[in-house]
């Protein structure tokens, strides 16, 4: 396994918010993200970059579902007031502009999402022409609820989660180099050059000109929980008739938005070689500020590290060593092999730690 390294799936995608509680309530209810993985109340001491040099109090809870797909890695500041953005954010500034959430049935979902009042597009299809419909949360996040039938198991919820991102970028050709040759998604399925798409109408700045390009991964993500995590893509999205800014632009990261796209993944030491190689060098890495040692959250353990695009964007790695499945039982991930899934029965164990409804 020396000199490789292999990436298996999204694990999560980071979303700050100002009230946990309330933010994870509503991914219950309607993406049914309701396994909390973790629940971490402690300073985040690594982040000083993004964090005005200082370490910053914030809790984080980790929820992810059953049925499939990456979870949300929901972000709240506890010593600070967690900022909105500065200015009106619109499709093509530089960041992650929406999560795409997989849906066996566009219809039903869409159906189901209006009955409850939330705000939702009509049902578009996009350039490969798949059914969708864009969701906004009651927090100002965006969605695209589009065809997946992917599914881990099946347990009648209206959508599976994550499984992959809009992703505003300043130059797409320039991004290959992240999205294509580091992580993977060595597949084009859509490229479009300088035009208007009707399907982006409903979003702010929808109506701008753009380059677009929809990228999969030709390698099976394999290993772990990759099966659980299941395919993904990556949209990316230039503006050509305005200049985009930085969605984050005079705040700190885990402020209010999509703050990260993780990916879970082994062979840390290579990847810090082809990153710095490529010219994207970890501007975080926990190997490195602990000396070597794995980053501790209680009752879970590993290693994780940070890029970032040129627009910005920050990706996050975590290679996991040691994972709390049930009480009383951590899952030893460092002595195993990691191309090797983990066998369903014990990723289902997961269930155990589902939220009861009170």
């Amino acid at each position: 396994m020396k000199n490789t390294y292999h990436i298996r799936g999204i694990q999560q995608i980071g979303i700050g918010v100002t009230d946990i509680e309330i933010a994870w309530k509503w991914y219950r209810d309607n993406f049914g993200a309701d396994i909390k993985v973790f629940d971490d109340d402690e300073t985040a001491n690594f982040m000083l970059p993004y964090t005005g040099g200082s370490p910053q109090r914030r809790r984080a809870i980790l929820a992810i579902s059953l049925q499939g797909g990456g979870g949300f890695e929901i972000w709240q500041y506890k010593g600070r007031q967690s900022l909105a953005p500065t200015f009106h954010i619109q499709l093509g500034d530089c960041g992650i502009f929406a999560a795409k959430i997989g849906c066996a049935n566009v219809s039903k979902a869409y159906a189901e999402f209006k009955s409850k009042g939330e705000k939702v597009s009509a049902i578009v299809r996009d350039c490969i022409g798949r059914e969708y419909f864009w969701l906004q949360d009651p927090f100002g996040n965006y969605f695209q609820v589009i065809a997946n039938n992917f599914m881990f198991v099946n347990q009648k919820k209206t959508t599976q989660m994550v499984c992959g991102a809009i992703v505003g970028v300043p130059n797409i050709e320039e991004a290959k180099t992240v999205y294509q040759d580091i992580l993977g998604y060595d597949e084009i399925v859509c490229q479009t050059n300088d035009i208007q798409h009707t399907d982006f109408a409903w979003v702010p700045g929808g109506e701008s000109i753009f380059k677009r390009i929809i990228l999969k991964h030709s390698e099976k993500r394999v290993g772990g929980f990759g099966i659980l995590l299941g395919p993904s893509e990556i949209e990316l999205v230039e503006v050509s008739n305005r200049t985009p800014r930085n969605m984050f632009e005079g705040r700190y990261w885990g402020d209010q938005g999509f703050i990260h796209l993780c990916f879970d993944m082994f062979g840390m030491d290579t990847l810090r070689n082809v990153c710095k190689e490529k010219g994207y060098p970890f501007t975080i890495d926990s190997f490195e500020a602990l000396k070597g040692s794995s980053f501790d959250m209680g009752d879970s353990s590993g290693l994780f590290s940070y890029i970032e695009d040129k627009g910005g964007t920050l990706i996050e790695f975590v290679e996991a060593h040691k994972l709390p499945m049930v009480k009383g039982f951590a899952l030893d991930l460092k002595n195993r092999n990691p191309l090797k899934p983990l066998p369903k029965w014990l990723i289902k164990l997961l269930r155990l730690k589902k939220y009861k409804e009170k």
